[in-house]
């Protein structure tokens, strides 16, 4: 009986012990700011008429 309320005992903290983990990865998630959303790398608009002013490769 002593081993069976032991092994009882012990799955529980364990459990107990992974939802509590669980809940504090999920916090720690949630308490990092979020992150800006701003490009690195930004490109001229093309001409309004969508013709080039500056050929393109292969227009000899």
């Amino acid at each position: 009986m002593p081993r069976l309320l032991a092994a009882f005992l012990t799955c529980v903290v364990s459990a107990v012990l992974a939802t509590g983990a669980a809940f504090g990865i999920v916090a720690a998630l949630d308490a990092t700011p979020e992150q800006q959303n701003v490009p690195l790398v930004t490109f001229p608009d093309p001409p309004a008429d969508g013709a080039s002013s500056t050929p393109g490769p292969g227009s000899d």
